[in-house]
């Protein structure tokens, strides 16, 4: 008999601001009878992945609850159960989601109305699709994105695809040894940039040991906090 697939419930508070959101109950579910995920290229190992709310997502969730966004277009990049742009959209900010798993988009929807929120813009992407017709974004973020070393090209072509050219990247990276390589090819496409550990991470189990990694270019003059210059 097939075990259904189990979810939890959980509140993550932002100071004033309390998202819930429903997740995978851990990194150990499977649902994937009509093979999608599997012609996706998803194994039953990587499906769950998506669907659990990890550090570095709360990492970037909080990083975004401080941060200027108003009247920009933001794009989140592998956003899995999207808690940043759940936390942007109570700001009614302009966001749209993305995930190449076919069940991000289900989850996204349902999270939006439990938070009594706007429905939130989500498009299934692959990195590689040079076809994908999104448009362009004034800030672009993403946490834990380079799980491989090829991820590390797909995600700055991707962003360089979808940048303004006035445009501010946010990315969180756990410590996976590929963030030095990201940079030399953001710079390729004209970013300065700036690497910080998070100022409070509290509300983790456990220390972090990756890094905020912010990149901007042309319009966007040094933002808050950054350096005259490149470091």
């Amino acid at each position: 008999m097939k075990t259904p697939v189990r979810i939890r419930y959980q509140t993550i508070e932002f100071e004033n601001v309390d998202i819930h959101v429903c997740t995978l109950r851990d990194n150990q579910q499977f649902d994937d009878p009509d093979d999608v995920a599997l012609n996706l290229g998803i194994s039953s190992a990587t499906w769950p992945l998506f669907g659990v709310i990890w550090p570095s997502g709360l990492v970037l969730a909080h990083y975004m609850a401080t941060h200027q966004t108003a009247g920009k277009r933001i794009l989140e990049m592998g956003c899995g159960m999207a808690l940043s742009s759940l936390l942007l959209n109570q700001r009614h900010d302009d966001i749209t989601a993305t995930d190449y798993h076919p069940e991000a988009g289900f989850f996204l929807e349902r999270n939006a109305q439990l938070n009594n929120g706007d429905a939130i813009n989500f498009r299934r992407i692959d990195w590689a699709d040079e076809t994908c017709d999104l448009g362009l974004f004034d800030i672009i973020i993403g946490s834990d994105l380079l799980y491989e070393d090829e991820h590390i090209k797909l995600v700055a072509d991707f962003i360089q695809k979808h940048a303004s050219p006035a445009c501010e990247v946010i990315l969180v990276d756990p410590g996976r040894g590929r963030k030095n390589k990201l940079t030399r090819q953001m710079e390729t496409h004209g970013y300065r940039y700036l690497h910080e550990k998070p100022a409070n991470t509290d509300y983790l189990d456990k220390p972090f040991k990756g890094h905020v990694m912010r990149f901007w270019r042309d319009g966007v003059q040094n933002p808050p906090g950054s350096p005259d210059s490149t470091h």
